[in-house]
C-alpha cells in the first residue's frame, strides 16, 4: 500500500505544483516560461518559491493524513488538494499584500527588469506563507 500512496502523492504533488505555477503565472503579469528562457533569474526565483512552498504544504498535508490513520487515501488526496489551493491563494495574497504595503518599488516592474533581489524576496514571501499554512495543517 505504501508504494501506491507514494505514486499517488507523487503524481498529485507534481500536478499541483505545475498548476500552482500556471496560476501564479496568470496572476503576475509576466510570461514566466518566456522570461525563464531569456534567463530572467528573478522569475526563476519566483518559480522556485512556488515549487518549494507548495512542496512543503503538500508534505505537511501528507504527514497530517498519515497521522490520522482512519482517513482513506482518497480523503487524504482531497485534503491535500484543498490545502494546496489554500496555499496558492495565500501566495497571491502575500505577493499583493507586500507589494501594496511596500511603496518603494513595484514587484511587477522589478521582475520585468530582471531584478534578482526582488525575485529572492518573493521566494521568501512564498516560503514564509508556506510555513504558516503548513503549521496550520499540522
Amino acid at each position: 500500500m505504501v508504494a501506491v500512496e507514494l505514486l499517488v502523492y507523487l503524481l498529485v504533488g507534481l500536478a499541483v505544483m505545475m498548476i500552482g505555477f500556471l496560476l501564479i503565472d496568470l496572476i503576475i503579469p509576466l510570461d514566466f516560461p518566456k522570461e525563464i528562457q531569456e534567463g530572467n533569474k528573478a522569475v526563476g526565483w519566483v518559480a522556485a518559491g512556488i515549487y518549494t512552498g507548495l512542496g512543503f504544504i503538500i508534505r505537511s498535508a501528507i504527514i497530517s493524513f498519515e497521522a490520522s490513520k482512519g482517513v482513506d487515501l482518497l480523503q487524504g488526496v482531497i485534503e491535500t488538494l484543498i490545502y494546496s489551493l489554500v496555499g496558492i491563494i495565500a501566495f497571491a495574497v502575500g505577493y499583493f499584500a507586500v507589494d501594496i504595503v511596500n511603496k518603494k518599488f513595484n514587484f511587477n516592474e522589478e521582475l520585468k527588469n530582471k531584478n534578482e533581489a526582488a525575485g529572492i524576496m518573493i521566494f521568501g514571501i512564498f516560503l514564509g506563507v508556506a510555513f504558516v499554512v503548513s503549521g496550520v495543517i499540522q
